[in-house]
């Protein structure tokens, strides 16, 4: 798969682990302005391929391929930086061009004569590396990371991964490399990384669970399946209805070979002494028909309808609830009724407490105030951050097994741990496969069903879509759909909170805590129309504010012109005509029916768009004083 003006070009890559092969012969190139998501179960190799790519990790074959002079970024999905660093020098830690063009002339000046003065003068200028610092700063800054000298060591996880995020866009490179961007970020940073990778003229290859982040940031969806790569050219939901469409074409020919196999298959039982010379294509042409006939098409549609255990109708009661930490309150008087079968999700900035309220509702966390009732058929099954424990020597069928071999449904029912495992994607010979030898999603998708084997009827599940294939997700959405119990869900994953939860639970800081009744869609709508309302209301109090003193000092009012009243009412027009193509444009690019030709023109027009509209306002704004 030729790209045109290439980026980067991979041609016959080869990649295994003993007699795991993760890909043979794979190809495919990335392009000026292509924007790609990739998309792959667990296990099959993605952050391989990303690795690989970077050149953190060496091939079996083939060749991997960048443009001359080309400054590539890559984003780790689980970045190290030694801890005695400060946030601004774990900026200068990562070797790239500007970095070491810095280095050069920092030991050229320190060299008696100045050796290769000039040529380093002259690539600092060609590299930017004069505001280098600056400009790390400033993006620090936006991913609200403003205490440059604290130390790596006592950074959050989220906190972490915003200082690589950016050592990556400091670096302005023509082509990003991100696996995993939005895990640890808060919804905050999510959307602001995704306006960010909305405007910029980037080219970019991207692994991420995030639904929405691909639909909206990504043009082209690659994904690997059977080490085989496809190619599908518009956002994630054109890639969900095409893939549909591979899927059932594929099955079609398979349903045809299947007819034609049994007649070919009873010609080669029945004459024998009739292949001769004469046969042997035909011969041949059976054992190719066998290849596709046997071929199985497995889309992962599963559907675990089980009951959980029996839960009561009082859940927990919060009376009056209080916990801080320092001067820094987590809840504030809070009181809460837990309901029966009630989906609840918890959203809001990292450090806002949302982590600890779920470990104060299980009593992992003391209480400084208050009373929080229990009711007694609770049974947790508790998904964390942390609970990632296994025995490396262990095999995943014995890690189930430990808790129970068999979950009872309460129908007279059971479900076996092999069938667990069968649910969430485990195969019969990947549930004998050491643990060690698990990808780090795996290994996320094993703990789930070590929660799930418990059998609880209140699950409470913090952050679970980091490092988890889209599949997986879809199946875990599935499981909670249909859940007999309640849950409560810490996500950044706004597609997975709107598949789950029946309301949500806003932790605004500070103890500040907001139910609002809906998903995360119709939450973030009715945010937006609220700013709406106040920036609006903010700019007629300005004006009115504005208009008030020139009553007075009449004579100091420069009246409009005839030609300015016609240019003020033809601007009114042009900005209302403005705003529609605008909204039209947002509609089309997240509604993935377009091209790529006519989301390349889209992505063009929308900034010009807007500096359109911001010129056009300003100067209407001018001529309404003089109204």
């Amino acid at each position: 798969m030729a790209a045109v003006n290439p980026y980067l070009q991979v041609e016959g890559l080869v990649k295994s682990f003993g007699d795991l092969v993760l890909f043979d012969n794979l190809s495919f190139g990335i392009a000026e302005g292509q924007r790609v998501g990739l998309i792959a179960k667990n296990g099959t190799g993605k952050t391989t391929l990303l690795n690989i790519l970077s050149g953190k990790e060496g091939k079996d074959g083939g060749t991997v391929i960048y443009r001359n002079d080309l400054r590539v970024g890559y984003l780790e999905q689980t970045p190290v930086y030694p801890e005695e660093l400060s946030v601004i020098e774990a900026c200068f830690f990562h070797g790239n061009e500007v970095t070491e063009v810095i280095k050069a002339y920092e030991r050229c000046m320190e060299t008696p004569g100045n050796p290769g003065l000039d040529h380093l003068l002259e690539e600092m200028e060609r590299t930017k590396a004069w505001d280098y610092e600056q400009r790390a700063k400033q993006i620090l800054s936006q991913l609200k990371i403003t205490n440059f000298e604290q130390k790596i060591g006592h950074l959050s996880g989220g906190q972490l991964k915003r200082v690589a995020l950016a050592n990556v866009l400091i670096m302005e490179p023509d082509l990003l490399i991100l696996d995993e961007p939005t895990n640890h970020l808060d919804l905050e940073m999510v959307e602001w990384l995704e306006d960010y990778l909305h405007r910029g003229n980037l080219s970019l290859l991207m692994v991420t669970h995030d639904r929405y982040f691909l639909d909206r940031v990504c043009n082209e969806i690659y994904e690997i399946d059977d080490r085989q790569i496809y190619t599908y050219k518009g956002n994630y939901s054109y890639y969900l209805e095409k893939r549909q469409e591979r899927i059932d074409a594929l099955n079609t020919e398979i349903a045809r070979a299947n007819n034609l196999y049994r007649t070919e298959l009873d010609w080669m039982r029945r004459m024998p002494q009739a292949r001769g010379h004469k046969a042997r294509y035909r011969e041949e042409a059976f054992y190719e028909l066998e290849k596709v006939a046997k071929q199985h098409i497995n889309t992962d549609n599963v559907q675990l309808n089980m009951k959980g255990s029996y839960i009561g109708n009082k859940i927990f009661e919060a009376d009056h609830l209080c916990k801080s930490f320092g001067d820094k309150k987590i809840l504030d008087d809070f009181n809460y009724i837990f309901s029966r079968y009630e989906k609840m999700g918890i959203i809001g900035n990292n450090g806002t407490g949302k982590s600890t309220f779920i470990k104060i509702l299980q009593g992992y966390v003391p209480l400084d105030s208050g009373n929080l009732e229990i009711g007694e058929t609770v049974r947790f099954g508790y998904y964390s951050q942390e609970g990632l424990q296994f025995k490396e020597d262990q095999k995943v069928i014995d890690v189930i097994t430990d808790i129970a071999d068999y979950i009872d449904m309460g129908d007279g029912h059971r479900l076996t741990a092999m069938q667990l495992l069968q649910h969430f994607l485990f195969s019969p010979e990947k549930q004998h496969t050491y643990v060690y030898k698990l990808s780090g999603g795996e290994k996320r998708r094993l703990y789930l069903c070590t929660v799930l084997m418990h059998n609880p009827n209140f699950l409470v599940l913090d952050e679970p879509t980091n490092d988890l294939d889209i599949v997986t997700l879809q199946i875990l959405e599935d499981y909670l759909q249909h859940f007999k119990g309640c849950v409560i869900v810490v996500s950044h994953d706004r597609y997975f909170m709107d598949k789950v939860v029946d309301h949500l639970m806003i932790f605004n800081g500070e103890g500040d805590i907001r139910d609002f009744p809906g998903n995360y869609t119709e939450y973030r709508g009715w945010k937006d129309a609220k700013q709406q309302a106040e920036k609006a209301r903010s700019s007629q109090q300005k004006a009115s504010a504005d208009a008030a003193p020139k009553k007075v000092r009449l004579n100091d009012k420069r009246k409009m012109s005839f030609k300015e009243k016609q240019e003020y009412a033809q601007l009114e027009k042009e900005i209302a005509a403005l705003e529609e193509e605008k909204q039209q444009i947002e509609a089309a690019l997240c509604g993935g029916v377009s091209d790529v030709d006519e989301i390349t023109r889209l992505s063009k027009r929308l900034p010009e768009l807007n500096n359109e509209l911001d010129e056009k306002s300003m100067r209407w704004l001018e001529l309404a004083e003089m109204e």
